[in-house]
């Protein structure tokens, strides 16, 4: 397992010292595996569902790349996530005193929007997505640090899987699931459904106790949550003054790059080889799914066994081949039906595990006296760095074809395999750095 020193205790100041309760892991895994799922629920209705709602509503085709504005909370929530660091209720729990609240307005705004699709007011139910995407990436802020507080250096592989899985899994129920019962229930009864799941999800987090941190030894001390929102701050910059920290964040920024320009053009190119769009979201959207929630458990299962870094290598090592056989679709005119769901199908697979292995790592370096914070840093570099291989894609693809940009896709990813080597190559990492 990993050599990395042990992460500092989360203790907040005006906790009194008491016996903390130990949750089983299993336990731990199911809590945070439901957190996610109720995340996921916006996100998934706003990518998937929303286009095909606002199309055959008349909203301008022209119009739907917009949308995205509205996951902008998902983009912007490093900036206060060290409000959720610093206020807190020590007697409602850390982490839990801003679940609760959050997921209470998630599903206060499903409600709404029932009656927004009941009326066909288009204005108020974009306004309530964006609402929801609030809730929804605040939440997860807290959830984060609350995996972050819970999980032992063994539970970062499970933990995670749990929050990869439940987070697809929300997206899948919102973006696919109830979408296809729309025609028995209607728009508005899908919203019911979305404010059912995050009530359930809701009460959940009612009945749970948050496990009381240790109290650190003085509340100067080194290990002693931050009081203020200055010394939140402060930590942050003391996390990332860690040396190898340059190396960490382009690591975290460069690992989807290539998967991510190789995925936004392979939808578009079967499109142009004859295949139709329900063909494709059956495909890529339905078997790609179901394989990439099952590499995502076999990701964590590998981070619970290995080192983690060496988890992360051997996942990204293994994505390089259906890369490239992505690449060697295109040598068919038009690529077979069977191939191409065998590649897509594996694609997804090792995606999903090498996503898994990925965030296990990234939590293994957080201070966990920030672990919101620094967590949620992290995972906006994450975000920023995969978006970046979108960004050239559609160009290559135009100018020198699809054939190219896929083969681009997959060296990029064998050139991330040059950065890690070099740390895996070393029989301890220099401090600050997990193997």
């Amino acid at each position: 397992m990993d050599t990395a020193p042990a992460r500092p205790p989360s203790a907040l100041p005006e906790v009194p010292a008491a016996p903390a309760r130990r949750t089983p892991p299993l336990r731990k895994v199911a809590l945070l595996l439901c957190l996610y799922f109720a995340q996921g629920l916006p996100y998934g209705f706003q990518t998937t569902a929303l286009p095909l709602y606002l199309y055959t509503r008349g909203f301008p085709v022209e119009a739907l790349g917009f949308l995205g504005l509205l996951a902008l909370p998902w983009m912007g929530k490093a900036l206060w996530a060290p409000l959720v660091d610093r206020y807190t209720s020590a007697r409602y729990g850390r982490r839990r005193s801003w679940i609760v609240p959050m997921q209470t307005g998630l599903t206060l705004a499903s409600i709404a929007a029932v009656f927004a699709a009941g009326t066909d007011s288009l204005p108020l139910l974009l306004g309530l997505v964006f609402v929801m995407n609030f809730f929804a990436a605040t939440q997860d802020i807290a959830v984060d640090g609350l995996a972050v507080d819970l999980l032992g250096e063994t539970e970062l592989g499970p933990g995670n899987a749990a929050q990869v899985v439940g987070y697809k899994l929300g997206m899948l129920t919102s973006g696919g699931l109830l979408v296809a019962a729309t025609g028995l229930i209607g728009w508005p009864g899908l919203f019911a459904a979305m404010a059912l799941c995050t009530w359930a999800v809701l009460i959940l987090s009612l009945t749970y106790r948050e496990p009381a941190p240790p109290a650190a030894a003085t509340p100067s001390s080194e290990s002693a949550s931050p009081r203020s929102l200055r010394d939140v701050l402060a930590a942050l910059v003391r996390a990332l003054s860690v040396p190898g920290t340059p190396w960490l964040l382009a690591f975290i920024a460069c690992y989807k790059i290539g998967e991510t320009m190789l995925d936004v053009m392979l939808k578009p190119y079967l499109v142009q080889a004859g295949f139709s769009p329900a063909n494709i979201g059956l495909w890529l959207g339905g078997y790609g799914m179901v394989f990439s929630l099952a590499g995502s458990a076999v990701g964590g299962w590998l981070a619970a066994r290995i080192r983690l870094l060496r988890a992360v290598g051997i996942t990204a090592a293994l994505r390089v081949l259906p890369l490239f056989a992505v690449w060697m679709l295109t040598f068919q005119h038009p690529p077979s039906k069977g191939l191409v769901i065998a590649v897509s199908c594996a694609e997804h697979f090792f995606a999903g595990a090498v996503t898994t292995a990925m965030f296990a790592f990234m939590m293994s370096r957080v201070d966990a006296r920030i672990g919101a914070t620094h967590y949620t840093l992290l995972a906006s570099v994450e975000v920023a760095g995969k978006s970046v291989g979108a960004w050239p894609s559609g160009f290559i693809a135009r100018y020198a074809g699809f054939g190219a940009v896929f083969l681009t896709g997959a060296l990029l990813s064998v050139a991330y395999l040059v950065l890690l080597w070099p740390r895996l190559a070393r029989a301890r990492p220099p401090e600050g750095i997990a193997a």
